[in-house]
């Protein structure tokens, strides 16, 4: 292991944290009190209920951003008080023209496009973590986790239960929120409690305005640390915390026949049963028998084509999304997509003082694998059922830094993985952070698998590596790593597709912002980076690249960034000189209107032929949101390689989807996924299909009486076909799921 470079970094650290920042003299944070409500408080977004008289409004006077800190271009009044069961949050968003403003209904977490309000709650007053409540003018919802012990990391999968309300108005819009208690974490407390709050405003106009309670330092690399202060909730009390959510799941997938027909299959009911019990203020155990996993939304498709490692699917299982934050970690060991069909679970969530804990523990019926390499990953899958447990555990140390364990294990016939180590983020100063993680691995692998991939037989261990630094002020950025995976590391229960690898990077920034508003621009950033990869075993150079960048945020809310560089890379025993670029574009020329475009060129080697090639990549999305109602979005992806001999496939992949949305928790949704690729065979050395095509359609009505109470009625079928077959459907599937959330 290099243990030279983390020194240098340190001394880096050192002489940057001895360069004197801008002097900026901002106002402190607001401090208020929450006063107790007497009488009751309904939420229907018209603030004139007797508990808001006499209610002291909470002002949003500074924008953020894009401007930093300048004053706020429209008012916004927040009022906030509770009872013993709940917090009760009312906005008044003032627009001089409310015409203007962006409002749709959509599914739960999906209208961040629109204007909207909320809180941020940081409930254990340590300037960690906050709990996100934001609310669009028609009431939409959407909930997160913002944490900052990591240096930063918003997740919108996390959902809990409250109540909101939104309605224009002539002056605006307004919306209330109530919380119960219930659904937070906090210490509890007999006398009067101090917690960390931001209230805050997205106003997207030509620019996408933030506004908040409080001044932000852009010289500050957290969020969190820089709240206001509210002080109250004296004789609160979380209640029992249960809630039990029985599901029912009806199914039946008919599939194509040898007669070339679908043969109808058998209808199967599967009854499930979740449960989530707060122990104690602070600590959650949820359960679930025989749970109801299934995907109610697909995953987008992603092209496979041309790739080296295996592709990351993101988890959308509520069961796992539970405190998913808490197993967090810089080298991905918890990846929950790996239990594929589980049998039962049982997991333990929370934080008490400054410690934070994870467990989990599931059978899983079905056991992926992903096999890594230096060059390249294969995915795999073990007869038997498997045992997965993970098991978190950090504590906080100072104001801002942490240490944690982390342990990992599954075991099932004939295998066994585990993987155990700890980790340390320290936020040096305001500015400057480090991260370090070590872990260690032991596995075995069935004989049958170990033979057919090349394993090696019987137990075997190494061990992974990784550290990185980062600076960060207004204008100036600098990030340093360096990470080292071990050849016979393995980390089944999470996400590392590469092993044997050492990885050095260095790279930074530097930020332009106009000095008065109403200009062209709103930021430009200049950067680049520099990485080398070599094999952790051998040392032979894997990959060496030098990459630049700028980027910057314009007019109609427009983010543009074009990059480019050079890389020496080797496959298969050959080195290849690559030239790249990429571009990067997405704006909203009108309110109803989205727009982005993604795409790469320049050289790419063809992994399948030991190769260079040359690459084009394009990826336009569209998204039309005409009236409150409807969305239509457009998501197309072409891909495609030309080697000396000509054209060696051209890959297409087209995503429609269509939502109608009759209110905030009834919808309708159509999806249609269409891939075809096209191959030249006599260009490959393995023999492949001159053309694949496939076909995916759903048919999805939902409605979410909150995340837990729902009803879903679908179809989906799947077709298939190639150069001499058109689309066959191979598959059709009826489902129906209704869950119910019981809170005693």
């Amino acid at each position: 292991m290099n243990v030279r470079l983390p020194a240098a970094l340190a001394l880096v650290a050192a002489l940057l944290g001895s360069v004197p920042l801008r002097s900026e003299t901002l106002p402190g944070p607001q401090r208020f009190s929450v006063p107790r409500a007497t009488v009751p408080v309904k939420v229907d977004g018209v603030l004139d209920d007797e508990a808001w008289k006499g209610v002291t409004p909470v002002l949003l006077p500074f924008e953020v951003n894009p401007g930093e800190n300048t004053p706020a271009l429209v008012r916004t009044e927040a009022f906030i008080t509770h009872d013993a069961k709940a917090l009760y949050v009312g906005i008044h968003a003032y627009d001089p023209d409310p015409k203007l403003i962006r409002a749709q209904y959509t599914d739960r977490d999906r209208a961040y496009a629109n204007d909207f309000v909320g809180i941020v709650l940081d409930t254990y007053n340590d300037e960690r973590r906050g709990f996100e409540f934001f609310v669009n003018p028609l009431g939409v919802q959407m909930d997160l986790v913002q944490d900052d012990t990591q240096g930063g990391n918003e997740d919108d999968s996390w959902d809990t239960l409250w109540t909101s309300a939104g309605r224009i108005v002539a002056d605006g819009y307004v919306v209330e929120l109530a919380i119960p208690f219930s659904s937070l974490r906090f210490r509890r407390s007999e006398t009067p409690q101090t917690w960390g709050v931001d209230v805050l405003r997205i106003y997207p106009r030509n620019s996408r305005y933030l506004f908040r309670t409080q001044p932000q330092s852009r010289n500050r690399n957290c969020y969190v640390c820089q709240f206001s202060k509210m002080t109250g909730f004296d004789r609160i009390d979380p209640g029992r915390n249960i809630e039990v959510s029985p599901t029912v799941t009806v199914h039946r997938t008919d599939e194509l026949g040898p007669g070339g027909g679908l043969e109808p299959g058998k209808w199967d009911f599967d009854p499930g049963l979740s449960a989530k019990w707060g122990i104690t203020p602070n600590l959650t155990l949820n359960g679930a028998l025989n749970p109801d996993f299934s995907q109610i939304e697909a995953d987008s498709a992603q092209l496979d084509i041309n790739t080296q490692f295996a592709l990351f699917f993101p988890e959308k299982r509520p069961f796992f999304l539970e405190g998913a934050d808490t197993f967090s970690t810089p080298i991905q060991a918890v990846y929950t997509r790996t239990i594929a069909d589980p049998d039962w679970g049982a997991k333990v969530t929370g934080k008490q003082g400054r410690s934070a804990l994870g467990l989990y523990i599931t059978r899983d019926a079905r056991t992926n694998l992903i096999v890594p390499g230096s060059e390249g990953s294969e995915l795999t899958t073990v007869e038997g059922k498997s045992l997965d447990t993970a098991f978190r555990y950090r504590y906080d140390l100072g104001e801002a830094s942490n240490v944690g364990v982390l342990y990992t294990g599954r075991e099932g016939p004939g295998y066994a993985n585990s993987v155990y180590g700890a980790d340390a983020y320290v936020r040096l100063t305001p500015k400057d952070s480090v991260s370090v993680q070590v872990l260690g691995s032991s596995t075995k692998y069935p004989e049958a698998t170990a033979t057919e991939f090349g394993q090696p037989q019987g137990q075997f261990g190494d061990r992974a590596f990784s550290f990185s630094y980062r600076h960060q002020t207004r204008t100036f950025t600098l990030r340093a790593s360096y990470t080292d995976i071990g050849n016979r590391f393995r980390a089944d229960s999470g996400f590392v597709p590469q092993v044997n690898y050492r990885q050095p990077v260095v790279g930074g920034s530097y930020t332009w912002r106009p000095k008065k508003a109403g200009g062209f621009f709103t930021r430009i950033s200049v950067g680049g980076d520099w990485d080398r990869t070599d094999e952790e075993a051998g040392g032979r150079k894997l990959e060496e690249e030098w990459e630049g960048f700028v980027e910057g945020n314009g007019p109609l809310q427009s983010y543009l960034g074009i990059g480019g560089g050079t890389r020496e890379r080797s496959y298969n025993g050959v080195t290849f000189r690559e030239n790249f670029g990429w571009a990067y574009l997405e704006m909203k020329p009108l309110a109803m209107v989205s727009l982005e475009m993604d795409s790469a060129f320049g050289d790419q080697i063809d992994f399948a032929n030991t190769q260079l090639g040359t690459r084009l990549f394009l990826r336009p999305i569209v998204t039309f949101t005409p009236g409150k109602h409807l969305k239509l979005q457009v998501d197309h992806t072409l891909s495609r390689l030309d080697v000396p001999r000509g054209r060696l496939f051209t890959a297409n992949l087209t995503q429609l989807g269509v939502t109608w949305c009759f209110d905030t928790r009834f919808l309708v949704r159509a999806t249609l996924q269409l891939t075809d690729i096209e191959r030249n065979p006599a260009f490959y050395a393995e023999a492949v299909d001159a053309r694949t095509k496939r076909a995916f359609t759903q048919l999805l009505a939902s409605y979410k009486l909150n995340p837990q109470t729902v009803v879903f009625l679908g179809y989906s079928d799947s077709s298939r076909g190639d150069e001499h077959v058109d689309l066959t459907r191979e598959s059709r599937t009826l489902f129906a799921k209704v869950g119910y959330a019981w809170v005693p």
